[in-house]
């Protein structure tokens, strides 16, 4: 291997983690009748939700890389399997919020609880200079495949190689 092998020992393991990730929810998805882009809207939702962001069918369809007629396709998908509700913002009434309903977050929990479990537990046996090293490797990386192949590297240049596209959790 090349002088970043250790580089790009991790880079591969976070790769292996991520492809049995995307398995389990495709897994997911086929036991629950839902569509592998349900789970990723599910997901969009709720982390919308930890962070106190409202969303409306257009931020998820922009999202989630689909238009319009997808969008309304997968959020009527979604609602007529209980898994979100829409309502009116009470500050505008002309929006309408899209959120995960608690059935949705059981059934995500039985799925996927274990494994948080075991990643949390995880973490608890890193000290503090070890969970931020983690925390700012991620961070990183995620801000990378965000951008796009020809994207210059702060500091670095153009983009090393195509990235490709992936879909954006």
């Amino acid at each position: 291997m090349s002088d970043h092998g250790r580089e790009m020992e991790i880079v591969h393991l976070l790769r292996r983690a991520t492809v049995e990730f995307g398995l389990r929810q495709a897994e997911f998805a086929t036991r629950n009748g839902m569509h592998p882009t349900d789970v990723r809207a599910l997901i969009c939702l709720l982390d919308a939700g930890r962070n106190g962001t409202d969303v409306t069918a257009g931020r998820l369809g922009a999202e989630l890389g689909l238009n319009s007629a997808g969008t309304t396709s997968l959020i009527d998908r979604l609602e007529r399997l209980g898994h979100l509700t829409r309502s009116r913002d009470a500050r505008d009434r002309r929006r309408v919020l899209l959120r995960v309903t608690p059935q949705a977050v059981e059934l995500g929990w039985a799925a996927f609880g274990p494994a948080i479990g075991s990643a949390v537990e995880l973490l608890r046996g890193f000290d503090d200079a070890e969970v931020a090293a983690v925390r700012r490797f991620l961070d990183g990386f995620h801000t990378a495949l965000s951008r796009g192949p020809g994207d210059a590297v702060p500091g670095k240049g153009p983009a090393p190689g195509p990235v490709g596209t992936l879909p954006r959790p």
